[in-house]
């Protein structure tokens, strides 16, 4: 794995928007959007860049499904589908120092060192170390992807209290990334989707520079009561070529193409402090939490479009054109802050055989936009309260069912200036979404299975027709099933399996709209991925995985739709040793029939990555 994205399509409700050597990642979890930028570290939002996270000081992925607010905070760009949060590594009770070297073709080269310690008298002071180079040119023909890595971890645990620090250097050189385009307005049809590894926006460029720092404490005042609080800083900074087919790209792959200058930084700052209390009753238990978190982020960015356009086709691209004027530095575009007040308390009953968690979040959003010449344009602040009510009930030791009902607050875009629209620079007010759900969950010992049904709603972007006026106007609700298991089937062979079915129907007061699927939003996604133990090579595994989602509409009347697709990978993995030090090898290939395929973000389409080689060696010293 070699970002978040890596992981989490591993999950049928939750799909890659974009294929690895593009600007960035993007998902889709529940049928919508959440951005890179939405992914939490340590359970802080706002630390993590627009592009993507690399894995190598990540311990652990988890993906959170639904609105997500109520647990930490609202999102900076507020996604509602899900959330991601990454939880980082800190040093283990063993010694560890661990070289992996990598090769992906074609011609990818990367070296990680990954050295963790313990000390003191009861080992309470830990450090990690983790420092990645990568370079080569990777999966786009004539391509160059450099990054370079490097995190610090430093803990303490002790008997009452838990400290830690982190901090991440990122730097990404970048030439010839993963195109993205739109279809023109004309088109009857989608185009097929060209050779994967055709850039049809040529020399297109991204370099990359990041860096954050983190810390986070806790305290057992008692043993029945714990204090937290944590706060981090995060600053990126882009310098970008920004290509766009003109009009979009035609039905048999023709567009005009256009260059631009697309520069963007933003600082971040985020803290958080709460308290939990665990106390009875009589026969109830209570574990309540009171919490703040707050987000001070600031965002600047700088656009130069090229005057002309080349005719193109994504089979045979031309050069983009010249860029005229200067290029200067991003200047302030918005300021948002980001507050919120939680309580909760979770009830416990017939000794934990049902759980009760009842709470609100009052959540403010405030926000100001400015001109490039540094006026302030728009601004608001807004704000709401969102409940949580949920249920847990075990008639069995191993069975759980479960049921919850959930808001979330997404702030509102500002309406473009030059878009047309009646009221455009407008900063359109924060919205609320609803999410409903109930579940199953049974451990058979060797196996796990868990059904799921839900509903999210939430307020649908829309034009009004007599006014011309841009706002959340209508309503776009998904409806689905989730179905999943994963364990052991026999000794030696594992698996894990998923899908889901989602219905994403829109209201709208545009009878063209009105009743139609929601765009980018697929029917149907499955995966199946199997690990298996050969019983003639002691230390040697096989794998494979089998990823596909139905096709997608591409417009809002459902007369055009980006066609379905499934990619297969198979993998091997043998352990060993040599002079006494453990030795893990592994080969991966990810698109084994090199299928051409569309990723579909909206109305945005990239292209899937195409068969890519990975082989790792990882030793421990």
């Amino acid at each position: 794995a070699r970002s978040v994205a890596d992981v989490v399509v591993n999950d049928a409700s939750v799909r890659a928007l974009t294929a690895p050597g593009g600007f960035g990642d993007q998902f889709q979890i529940r049928g919508y959007t959440v951005g890179n930028e939405d992914t939490g570290l340590n359970g802080l939002f706002g630390l993590t860049s627009t592009t993507r996270v690399p894995l190598e000081m990540v311990e652990r992925v988890q993906v959170l499904k639904g609105p997500g607010t109520f647990v930490n905070g609202i999102p900076p760009s507020g996604s509602i589908g899900g959330s991601v949060n990454l939880v980082t590594k800190r040093a283990g009770n063993e010694p560890l120092t661990r070289l992996t070297t990598s090769y992906l073709g074609e011609s990818q080269f990367a070296a990680h060192i990954d050295a963790g310690r313990r000390f003191g008298q009861n080992n309470e002071w830990g450090v990690r170390v983790n420092a990645l180079k990568r370079s080569g040119e990777g999966t786009i023909d004539k391509g160059s992807q450099q990054t370079g890595v490097f995190s610090l971890g430093v803990d303490y645990l002790g008997e009452k209290l838990r400290w830690s620090l982190d901090a991440i250097v990122q730097q990404d050189d970048i030439r010839e990334f993963r195109p993205q385009a739109t279809i023109a307005t004309s088109a009857t049809r989608i185009p097929s989707a060209p050779d994967a590894r055709i850039n049809f926006y040529p020399k297109s460029k991204l370099d990359y520079n990041g860096r954050t720092f983190m810390s986070n404490l806790e305290y057992d005042v008692s043993s029945n009561v714990t204090l937290y609080g944590g706060i981090g800083y995060t600053d990126f900074s882009y310098d970008q070529t920004f290509p766009s087919a003109f009009g979009g790209i035609a039905a048999n792959g023709n567009f005009a193409a256009r260059n631009a200058y697309y520069d963007f930084y933003s600082q971040t700052f985020v803290s958080n402090a709460g308290a939990r209390f665990k106390f009875a009753t009589g026969n109830v238990g209570h574990t309540l939490t009171l919490a703040a978190n707050r987000l001070n982020q600031e965002t600047g960015a700088f656009f130069l479009q090229s005057a002309g356009t080349n005719p193109s086709n994504i089979n045979n691209p031309a050069p983009l054109p010249g860029i005229a004027g200067s290029r200067n530095s991003p200047e302030r575009n918005q300021e948002n802050v980001l507050t919120s007040y939680v309580l909760t308390d979770t009830l416990s009953f017939l000794d934990e055989k049902v759980l009760v968690t009842l709470g609100v979040r009052d959540q403010t959003i405030e926000q100001k936009n400015y001109n490039t010449a540094g006026v302030q344009t728009s601004s608001y602040d807004e704000g709401a309260v969102s409940p949580l009510a949920g249920v847990v009930v075990k008639p069995l030791d191993n069975v759980s069912i479960y049921a919850n009902h959930t808001k979330g607050l997404t702030r509102g875009i500002v309406v473009p200036v030059g878009s047309g629209f009646s009221n455009q620079n407008e900063a359109l007010a924060p919205y609320k979404s609803t999410q409903n759900e109930v579940g199953v969950k049974v451990d058979f010992g060797r196996i796990t299975t868990v059904v799921s049904v839900f509903q999210i709603e939430r307020p649908n972007l829309e034009t009004d027709p007599l006014t011309s006026r841009r706002g959340y106007i209508g309503e776009q609700r998904n409806r689905g099933l989730e179905i999943a298991a994963y364990g052991e089937l026999t000794t030696g062979l594992r698996f894990m399996a998923s899908t889901m079915f989602t219905d994403p129907k829109v209201k709208s007061s545009n009878a063209s709209f009105d009743g139609k699927d929601a765009v980018g939003t697929p029917d149907f996604t499955a995966n199946l991925g199997l690990d298996w133990d050969t019983p003639w090579i002691e230390g040697l595994s096989l794998n494979g995985r089998a990823i596909g989602t139905s096709s997608g509409y591409y417009n809002g009347t459902n007369t055009l739709s980006v066609a379905g697709w499934t990619r297969y990978d198979i993998g091997a993995r043998y352990v060993t040793q040599a002079a006494g030090k453990p030795i893990v090898l592994r080969a991966n290939l990810e698109n084994l029939f090199d299928k051409n395929y569309w990723l579909q973000s909206g109305t945005f389409l990239s292209i899937g990555a195409p068969r890519t080689l990975l082989l790792s060696a990882t030793i421990d010293f």
